[in-house]
């Protein structure tokens, strides 16, 4: 826990003096080893396993989407080596009727949450139709975001909705720490804050924006601290340590539906990998911090708690290796047994009446595909 006195030191002659509290929050610790009383889920085998299984099938498809990047058969993918913990901490803490609002690193909770997995891959190989959601599951969340710190604002909107609407839903929305740099962020945050809007947002601080380190990106000592401006809670908890993850959005999530407004989450994990397909991370990140980022990691760590409790063995390892292998190779099938949608659709999307520039540039499209006009 850290505090921090900000009252000032210039004049003399404040008459008031601010001081806040940044919480930091951990339950198990990189052995996989309690560090205080846990959170009754955690005790709750079943639970646990559920929860391991999704960091590992989440580990698995993030793999194999990088060897579909590699091999040519889709596009530039961003990967989640070593931030599993985020996602699948806030898929299982939201409850159905909660709306998500995603940057491009949170499939594990649009898997949790339902979402069809060749949807993700079809996004990533350039096909649209990936972030069509509509019917696709119960839930009505966002497709995932790429411009950055946008979803933001999008995520206070939804919130206020349901403010309008006497609803007792809440809004997660998430981004990376090179995001809270952007306007829109703290536009956001001030918009949550003056309206007390039924929104969590969840800082993914991976320590890297591509290749700035977080030192470059700003003076604060921690990204949770930026919610004290808004009137907003600012929390940390270790993002390699999924059961706080868990916990702490819990607590957010009912906060925020109870009316008593949003809160500001900074999960604090490493990029294990590179921030694309299109990176190389060997550039600019020393060789030492990564291999200590490995020893710190989200689901070896969980392995370890199942194991101390004596709920897992090599053999159960095993099957649910082959088994999420299975299902990953089906999904995987699908995207590449997927016909390819028509050049012209890259037209379809953008306006409801398409401009007359563009008309013709799609009309171009149709003809090169050989469609009579």
């Amino acid at each position: 826990m850290t505090e921090f006195d900000s009252s000032s030191r210039f004049s003399g002659k404040a008459d008031k003096q601010y001081a806040f509290v940044i919480p930091h929050y951990q339950y198990l610790d990189k052995e996989g080893k309690p560090t205080q009383s846990l959170p009754n889920f955690a005790q709750d085998k079943a639970e646990m396993l559920r929860i391991y299984r999704a960091l590992q099938w989440i580990r698995h498809f993030d793999q194999k989407a990088i060897n579909l990047q590699r091999t040519g058969k889709m596009g530039t993918y961003p990967s989640v080596l070593g931030q599993e913990a985020i996602s699948v901490g806030i898929g299982h803490a939201m409850q159905k009727d909660d709306v998500l609002v995603p940057y491009y690193r949170d499939i594990g909770a649009q898997y949790l949450r339902g979402l069809p997995m060749e949807n993700i891959l079809r996004y990533w190989g350039g096909d649209e139709r990936g972030m069509a959601f509509a019917g696709l599951s119960e839930s009505e969340d966002f497709p995932l975001s790429v411009p950055i710190a946008s979803q933001c604002l999008h995520a206070v909107g939804i919130a206020k909705a349901f403010q309008y609407r006497k609803q007792k839903r809440a809004v997660v929305v998430t981004i990376g720490d090179g995001g809270t740099s952007q306007g829109d962020f703290y536009e956001a945050l001030n918009l949550a804050g003056t309206w007390q809007a039924p929104v969590v947002f969840v800082i993914n601080n991976n320590r890297w924006a591509i290749s700035v380190p977080l030192s470059l990106q700003t003076h604060c000592q921690t990204l949770a601290q930026k919610g004290v401006a808004a009137g907003i809670p600012g929390i940390q908890v270790d993002g390699n340590d999924v059961v706080a993850v868990k916990q702490l959005m819990q607590e957010a999530l009912h906060q925020a539906r109870e009316g008593q407004g949003p809160v500001l989450i900074e999960a604090l994990s490493y990029r294990l990998g590179d921030h694309t397909t299109a990176d190389d991370a060997s550039r600019y990140r020393p060789a030492g911090e990564l291999e200590q980022a490995w020893i710190e990691e989200p689901v070896k760590r969980v392995q370890s708690y199942l194991s101390h409790q004596q709920w897992w063995d090599d053999n159960q390892e095993q099957a649910l290796q082959a088994q999420i292998q299975e299902e990953v190779t089906a999904i995987v099938d699908s995207y590449l047994t997927t016909a390819a949608q028509s050049a012209s659709a890259m037209f379809d999307h953008l306006y409801a009446t398409l401009p007359d520039d563009l008309k013709i540039q799609r009309e171009q499209a149709l003809r090169f595909e050989g469609v009579s006009l």
